[in-house]
């Protein structure tokens, strides 16, 4: 099974990048997941342009997403959303919306702040944002409160890597599931 790991945050080595890695090391064997790196290219969204005449990073983006079987988020909260270019990236993703590469694809978020609620607020508005675009969305906050204490050890606390695991592992059954529906 193949999932898309995509960090809201364009800082090399942010937070949720690390509970991105902390997420990977929870993956069921026969499991991959690969974090998509390009969302600082995909330039701001036209809706003037159509579908067919994306730029190449956005056509990057919606290739990666396709060829995922589920994709989990790792989001940041920014003024009590979501980061700008991760929303930017949806965007571009959700067009041609009836057809689009997020279409009832299985999807899970997680999220890291500096502060005690842990993006509780960014995830929910990048659940709603996943689930008007059609993504099958797992409907659970996954939050990591004081992301400065809680990867200063290198690692998650054993409370925090098991809300991370159950998140992981929902996201995995959620994408099995959707095979078996396709294949009957």
């Amino acid at each position: 099974m193949k999932l898309l790991g995509i960090v809201g945050s364009l800082r090399a080595g942010s937070y949720n990048a690390q509970l991105m890695t902390a997420a990977a090391g929870t993956l069921p064997a026969g499991v991959e997941l690969g974090v998509y790196d390009g969302l600082r290219a995909i330039p701001p969204f036209d809706e003037q342009r159509d579908a067919t005449s994306a730029p190449p990073a956005a056509e990057a983006f919606k290739r990666a997403i396709a060829e995922a079987e589920g994709i989990l988020f790792a989001t940041p909260e920014y003024n009590g959303s979501i980061p700008g270019q991760l929303k930017n990236a949806l965007d571009w993703a959700s067009v041609p919306f009836e057809h689009n590469v997020l279409r009832n694809k299985p999807a899970a978020v997680l999220g890291t702040s500096t502060g005690m609620f842990g993006a509780v607020w960014a995830q929910a508005d990048l659940r709603k944002v996943l689930g008007l675009i059609g993504a099958r969305v797992l409907d659970r906050d996954t939050p990591v409160p004081l992301a400065e204490m809680s990867f200063a050890s290198g690692a998650l606390d054993s409370e925090l890597l098991e809300a991370v695991t159950a998140t992981v592992i929902d996201l995995v059954a959620m994408v099995n599931e959707r095979a078996r529906a396709l294949t009957a």
